[in-house]
């Protein structure tokens, strides 16, 4: 059984497998809102399209949802009882074959100034510019096998320099007076890593500025808005929000296994049973029992599944799942889907009349014949054999403009998922493969209309570079109108 106690120590960082039982993106289900520090929120798989890195794969999971960059003075920090997980399934059979597990711990250097005759704690998580009061450290392990059966072989990721195991994740964007150059004080933190049985990888954690882009409060207040309407019409509402994005470069052939094709998702778990104290402290603000097993509270795999396919009552149940038992617990809401029924409804458009809906069970549930098809599950695919695309060639629309190495295989971050799901959901698929899944024209009439939320995003948004994802936006205003350049880049 997977113990875990609190982590008072950072020699105490326990990388070990075990059991646990199985408890999307931004709040996709009720009970997530209560702990957002595990809430995953964006999951990328590609392969790098860094210029001599074309041998590698890019995984990026996001965690901690809507961050206000001023959202001082205690800012994202992670959940040290918590576990975050990068599953692979190179089998097919919707059980992980491969997990990227990070553990975290806050180390507090209590920095006081004095004060009369007394030196004092100081409020704050630093004390100067440059100068931290806490430091956030996480430390990852690599296990072979089910993660939560009990049988998983587990080692250490390593600094490829030094050989430690311990890494330092750089505190969030305060502001330019805080941390001057913040880009430059971040690129610290990017590791060269020795992955067991893989060879060498980078790896960052950190925070970044927000990669999603979709008009949020627009779509979800019964889609609030012209869903034919210019494709770069609305904006992102995530725009003036930063995430926290763990980021891991793998060698392309320490993921695969008899085929190119992989899948994969994150999860996050927390400890059973966790007491409220009454006199809590820094290192010790609630107590764990000490017998405790992990439980799986957060799960994604492709965007928006959680938050537009899966019904409101299995929302919970969905997060607390594994591929492995989609089709039984899960099936309906894919081949009966209510999306493209609500947009009937909400609009003059039609919604496909192809059930069971074939199309979509190939784009959520086992992959596309040709492309990606691989096992049977809900996860995010991925051909590790298709070249990728040079960042300038990159179309948004990924597969359904052109572009094999985009989404649904795997995904990018500028790939614009929000209107290829919509797309795909209304019956695209119908249109662009017509008969192969038992569909066609007919059955999809409003299938090949150019459905989007208006919130425009392409490859340009982001850098070139691992980890991809730009510099977070700072919680002071005041650099930029003091003519500081906050993220070191000139720009």
């Amino acid at each position: 059984m997977h113990r875990s106690p609190r982590l008072p120590l950072l020699v105490a960082l326990t990388l070990v497998a075990g059991s646990a039982l199985f408890g999307s993106s931004h709040r996709e289900a009720p009970a997530i809102t209560e702990s957002p520090k595990v809430d995953g929120t964006d999951f990328y798989m590609f392969r790098s399209y860094e210029p001599g890195r074309e041998g590698f794969v890019t995984l990026l999971a996001n965690y901690v949802p809507l961050q206000d960059p001023f959202g001082g003075p205690n800012y994202y920090a992670l959940d040290p009882d918590a576990a975050y997980q990068i599953h692979i399934d190179n089998s097919g059979d919707g059980i992980e074959d491969l997990t990227f597990r990070f553990q975290t711990l806050q180390v507090n250097s209590d920095a006081q100034i004095p004060v009369g005759d007394q030196m004092v704690s100081i409020p704050l998580h630093y004390s100067a510019p440059n100068t931290l009061n806490t430091v956030e450290l996480y430390a990852v392990s690599v296990l072979r096998g089910d993660a939560f059966g009990g049988n998983a072989d587990v080692q250490a990721v390593t600094n490829a320099g030094d050989g430690g195991n311990i890494f330092v994740k750089p505190f969030d964007n305060v502001g330019n007076k805080t941390i001057p150059s913040y880009e430059t004080y971040a690129r610290q933190f990017v590791y060269d890593v020795s992955i067991p049985g893989c060879g060498d990888g980078r790896m960052f954690v950190g925070q970044r500025k927000e990669s999603f882009y979709v008009n949020l409060g627009e779509m979800f207040d019964l889609v609030n808005l012209e869903p034919l309407g210019p494709v770069d019409g609305q904006g992102s509402a995530l725009t003036d929000k930063n995430i926290t994005t763990f980021a891991l470069e793998v060698p392309i052939d320490c993921l695969t296994g008899s085929s190119g094709v992989i899948g994969g998702w994150t999860t996050a778990v927390l400890p059973r049973r966790q007491f409220l104290v009454d006199q809590p402290s820094f290192n010790q603000p609630t107590e764990l029992d000490p017998t405790n097993d992990f439980v799986q509270v957060s799960r994604l795999g492709a965007p928006l599944v959680n938050e537009m396919v899966i019904g409101l009552k299995d929302k919970d149940r969905f997060n607390n799942s594994r591929p492995a038992n989609d089709v039984a617990n899960f099936g309906i809401y894919v081949t009966n889907p209510t999306l493209p029924e609500l947009l009937e409804i909400l609009f003059p458009v039609q919604a496909p009349n192809n059930f069971p809906r074939q199309d979509l069970v190939a784009a959520f549930i086992t992959g596309i014949d040709g492309l990606n098809q691989f096992g049977v599950g809900e996860m995010l695919r991925f051909n590790t054999e298709i070249p990728s695309t040079p960042l300038s060639e990159q179309s948004n629309l990924g597969v359904a403009g052109g572009d094999m190495a985009g989404f649904p295989n795997g995904r990018r971050p500028g790939d614009d998922v929000v209107d290829v799901v919509l797309r795909v959901a209304m019956g695209l698929l119908c249109h662009a493969f017509p008969g192969a899944f038992g569909c066609g024209p007919a059955d999809a009439p409003s299938g090949n209309l150019p459905f989007t939320d208006g919130a425009f995003v392409d490859a340009t948004f982001f850098d070139g570079s691992f980890p991809y994802l730009r510099t977070p936006l700072p919680g002071s205003p005041n650099e930029e109108q003091n003519g500081v350049d906050p993220d070191g880049n000139g720009d």
